[in-house]
């Protein structure tokens, strides 16, 4: 059976002598595992559309669970972010963060739109680190860890200065504050940027200007709710963190 697909290739890893195996993930289908023969070689008509970031439409022969690679059009290569050490980097993990929270075949069109638009974001020049976070959040809010941010998780007040709880997956107000003592503090300010990020269509994102401490905050409150809720080594963003301590 032949599929037609509107994808972004997430993963592809080299397999026998010319072939490579892709990880696609399709706007109709969700993440689709297809044999693309030949890609190896230079000359084959597989080469381009098979390398990571590609964006297009893909032809898939379907009689198990692997595909086959038929037949497809590039609708946007990302040349420019390829060639960019930093913007690659976090195109990067986009793509990881993809792969590997989305299970075989699990449609979800909302989240290919917004990987889509977070690829068109970085590569227009939009800040990688904003995007990235605004992403973060909508895989958390699929993997069913979405962050409480408008009430206490405790007993939903929304009273006095509130702090931020990790394990417990949200704010804490004063009084539920002992049931986590290594609750974070967090300011109102920074509670409301991270409301936005959480409903933010990443379609719809303009030039951003936030200061390096508040992005040095937000990465550090993301990452904590990611590493807690997902437990995963994410090898593309320990490359962004070498690149950030170098200078890069």
């Amino acid at each position: 059976m032949l599929v037609r697909v509107e994808g972004i290739v997430i993963r592809s890893v080299d397999y026998g002598e010319g072939n490579k195996i892709l990880s696609i993930f399709s706007k109709e289908a969700g993440k689709l595992s297809v044999m693309a023969r030949g890609a190896k070689k230079l000359k084959s008509r597989h080469t381009a559309i098979a390398q990571p970031f590609t964006y297009g439409e893909f032809v898939i022969y379907k009689a198990g669970q692997m595909g086959t690679l038929n037949s497809g059009e590039i609708g946007n290569a990302y040349q420019g972010l390829r060639e960019d050490i930093h913007k690659a980097a976090y195109a990067s993990y986009l793509m990881e963060l993809t792969e590997r929270t989305m299970g075989e075949n699990e449609r979800n069109a909302p989240l290919f739109d917004q990987l889509k638009a977070a690829l068109d974001a970085i590569d227009e020049g939009k800040d990688p680190q904003i995007v990235v976070h605004i992403y973060e959040l909508k895989i958390l809010a699929i993997a069913g860890y979405m962050p409480e941010l408008g009430k206490c998780v405790s007993c939903g007040s929304t009273d006095g200065a509130m702090s931020l709880s990790i394990p417990m997956g949200g704010t804490l107000c004063p009084r539920c504050r002992h049931n986590d003592p290594g609750a974070l503090a967090v300011t109102e300010g920074m509670l409301k940027l991270l409301r936005l990020f959480l409903n933010m269509d990443i379609r719809r994102l303009g030039r951003t200007d936030v200061k390096p401490g508040t992005k040095s905050q937000l990465k550090l409150f993301i990452r904590k709710f990611l590493d807690e809720h997902i437990d995963v080594k994410w090898k593309s963003r320990n490359f962004i963190d070498q690149m950030d301590k170098y200078g890069l």
